[in-house]
């Protein structure tokens, strides 16, 4: 038996005419490039910034806070002289600002998850992997902003790298791409974690022994052996210690291997973990 659908009396039909119309004659546009994709995922990310403008506040604020507390309340103790503690604690400090606001990229994947985002994302024909490289293009920015704030305020409480602009922007530069592929961790937390709390405190729980238990306040030398030996193989400190070496104008070879290995083991493993999680949420 067959149905047929009768149009309603007085039922306005449109004719091929009028179809063909409103139809576009142009070609259908290429599909975006690997780059294109990823650079509009990023400038989406700059945008959410610009309409809420309060999430610089972890780049802004929290670095003026940890440098100046970390400064003032072990210079005299360590050092000796808050300036002489100042020259040693300042790259460290900037690494361990940038590398708490990692944590943040996984936080708005899971937030985007939540809201639905995430589920037109995969219906586009674009390169797989663009919205998960946009959102770490974007905080790239706030990775630099960061950096920029804690070097004006070292270089006003005291702070004078003898490697001088050359060094701080290269020293600069490696922490921002180690941040990048860092980041990578967290993106995985953020499609595994069922709420942005989760997130952040299983975040936390990560980096605050990474980022402690490091180079970042004292010397490892003055350290029990046992912790020296996690503190040895610890990225974050070879990370610090490339950066501290880059703005003090020294050699940096064999840190910089370190560095470049971490970097390239984080987006080979957690990358490809995300994007499998991605594929299957």
């Amino acid at each position: 038996m067959t149905t047929t659908t009768q149009e309603a009396p007085g039922a306005y039909v449109p004719s091929a005419e009028v179809i063909g119309a409103v139809l576009t004659r142009t070609e259908r546009p290429k599909r975006p490039s690997a780059l294109s994709a990823s650079m509009t995922f990023g400038w989406r990310a700059m945008l959410k910034i610009k309409h809420v403008p309060e999430q610089l506040f972890d780049v802004t604020v929290f670095p003026v806070i940890m440098t100046l507390m970390f400064t003032y309340l072990f210079g005299g103790a360590l050092a000796g002289s808050v300036t002489d503690y100042l020259q040693y604690l300042l790259p460290g400090i900037m690494v361990m600002s940038v590398i708490m606001t990692t944590m943040y990229t996984g936080v708005s994947v899971n937030t985007d998850i939540e809201k639905g985002v995430f589920d037109r994302f995969r219906t586009l024909p674009m390169w797989r992997p663009a919205p998960m490289v946009g959102y770490l293009l974007g905080d790239m920015f706030r990775y630099a902003s960061a950096s920029a704030v804690i070097l004006v305020l070292g270089l006003i409480l005291g702070f004078r790298p003898d490697g001088g602009p050359a060094g701080v922007l290269a020293g600069i530069a490696v922490l921002v791409a180690f941040s990048f592929a860092f980041s990578w961790v967290w993106t995985m937390f953020g499609l595994l974690m069922r709420s942005e709390k989760a997130v952040m405190g299983a975040s936390m729980m990560v980096l605050f022994p990474v980022t402690f238990l490091s180079n970042i306040l004292v010397r490892p030398e003055t350290m029990p052996g046992w912790l020296q030996v996690f503190v040895d193989v610890n990225p974050i400190t070879h990370l610090v210690a490339a950066v501290r070496a880059l703005m003090d104008g020294s050699a940096a070879g064999t840190e910089l291997v370190w560095v470049t290995s971490w970097a390239a083991a984080f987006i080979v493993v957690f990358g490809s973990l995300t994007m499998w999680l991605y594929n299957r949420k």
